[in-house]
């Protein structure tokens, strides 16, 4: 399953990167821009326009997140960021405008396509402060304690090993080091009928861990501090739109019983 799951999530990822490197539409984690609809359910809205202003629209269109982690952590000049699954690189972009000169924003991601369209975005941005690299959440190629704050949107949750993924952000964290990440999340028993769906593993919600088994893990991990606040609650409504959107179907009655049952968190936790 892990490598059956990396390899399709890297094609579909690659194949949206195609897209806005083209000029062919926009990107989202749940498909392309015939398919908004879907994407506004989780992806909509995350970013205000002063952020959006400072950026390159290319970076705009590929941002595949459930959320804004630039905009709940607390960077801070001189910090070095890690942004895990990086994508088109908007939230790198904005760290390292949030960091300054003295500090610097990495980006990590295992998609040729998505690296090329985020260093042409850096480019495009001028912002000197950042590196993308090329590799997987699970084996980060990056020293121990090197890094100040991880960010991360929307790209755990797509890992077949998020153990592996949390020790791995455990180890490179600095003593004292803050993983602040955006991810889906589930409160519920959720049907394993739409566990075994892939298209939405890719459209972020099936490989959604519970939030208690979330926390377990961090603990497992060594992390303290730990918090989830939900930012945005789905409705058994969105859950139809992203099904539409992903060109699947499921049972009514399925839909039903996920209604409340996922949300985008804000998940913190610290290194001591």
């Amino acid at each position: 399953m892990k490598d059956n799951t990396q390899q399709i999530v890297q094609e579909k990822y690659g194949e949206l990167a195609r897209q806005v490197s083209q000029n062919s539409g926009k990107a989202s984690c749940c498909g392309s821009a015939s398919q908004e609809l879907g994407a506004d359910a989780i992806c909509g809205d995350l970013y205000g326009l002063d952020q959006l202003s400072e950026l390159p629209e290319a970076a705009v269109l590929a941002s595949l997140g459930c959320g804004n982690p630039t905009a709940l952590a607390k960077l801070e000049p001189g910090q070095v960021v890690l942004d895990l699954g990086s994508g088109g690189g908007i939230d790198v972009l904005l760290s390292a405008k949030r960091v300054g000169p003295s500090g610097k924003a990495y980006g990590l991601d295992m998609t040729d396509d998505m690296l090329e369209l985020a260093r042409a975005n850096q480019q495009k941005a001028g912002v000197t402060n950042v590196e993308f690299l090329k590799g997987e959440i699970e084996k980060i190629p990056l020293p121990s304690d090197t890094v100040d704050v991880i960010i991360s949107n929307c790209v755990i949750n797509l890992s077949a090993d998020k153990d592996l993924v949390l020790r791995e952000a455990y180890r490179v964290l600095k003593s004292g080091g803050l993983f602040a990440v955006s991810d889906v999340v589930s409160r519920g028993e959720v049907p394993a009928e739409l566990r075994r769906n892939i298209e939405l593993w890719i459209g972020c919600v099936a490989g959604a861990l519970h939030e208690d088994e979330y926390t377990e893990k961090l603990q497992a991990a060594g992390f303290q501090e730990i918090t989830i606040e939900p930012t945005r609650i789905y409705s058994s409504e969105d859950a139809q739109s992203l099904m539409q959107a992903s060109g699947t179907s499921l049972d009514p009655s399925v839909l039903d019983s996920v209604d409340g049952k996922f949300y985008s968190g804000f998940i913190r936790a610290r290194k001591p």
